[in-house]
């Protein structure tokens, strides 16, 4: 019998190298990766393009009972499409990345979120990234890895990707939310990405993975 689904969270701040580790670490062991912050965007998106008041934390909640979506796993990646279609240049526009923060940061869309992600085990052993994979999604999981760089070093690597952000802002915004904080989660694994390669994070990650993957062989 198939033991239950493998969930490697893998959380931190912003431009610290999720999303590319996260992507590799995934194809490297052959699962499936979820972008949860994908998800977080295709909801400012739709709220952006129904002129809901972003302000209106009423509005926001009554949507998250009216659209609809479906998760899909397509190439071992997950998304979230909308009356069938997946906004993938949408998301990641000006207005919509404006709205995140503030749709983020109402608890019944965290509630909502947490509902779905924790459904994409469906679809077999998942990379998750994200800021509260670890700590809110799947606490309950033994890979969990928190990455972080300094703040120049982020700030260089959105500049060179032609992003503008002000990242200390985020950066207080995530660590100072009411709920689901980002934090590192307890048994998380902190990894400093500011002096690693892509590849040197990724080698780090899957020795770790691949250790504790081993001792679950092991007869008890």
């Amino acid at each position: 019998m198939k033991g239950k689904p493998i969930v490697i969270a893998i959380d931190g701040t912003s431009a610290s190298g999720k999303s590319t580790n996260a992507k590799r670490v995934a194809a490297a062991l052959g699962y499936t990766y979820v972008d949860t912050g994908a998800m977080y965007r295709t909801l400012a998106w739709y709220c952006v393009q129904q002129q809901i008041d972003l302000e209106d934390v009423k509005a926001i909640t009554a949507t998250l009972k009216k659209w609809k979506t479906k998760l899909v796993c397509s190439d071992k990646a997950v998304y979230l499409t909308v009356d069938g279609y997946h906004p993938v240049k949408e998301i990641r526009t000006s207005a919509t990345s404006a709205a995140v923060p503030k749709v983020a940061a109402i608890p019944a869309v965290r509630s909502w979120m947490k509902k779905v992600q924790r459904e994409c085990v469906q679809f077999g052993n998942i990379v998750m990234e994200g800021r509260d994979i670890g700590s809110a999604i799947f606490p309950e999981t033994d890979f969990k890895f928190y990455l972080d760089a300094s703040l120049d070093e982020r700030s260089r690597r959105r500049e060179a990707d032609g992003v503008v952000e002000n990242l200390a802002e985020r950066d207080k915004k995530d660590t100072q939310r009411a709920v689901s904080p980002l934090v590192i989660s307890l048994g998380a694994t902190l990894v400093n990405t500011s002096k690693l390669t892509p590849e040197e994070t990724t080698a780090m990650l899957l020795e770790e993975i691949h250790a504790k993957l081993a001792k679950r062989k092991l007869p008890s």
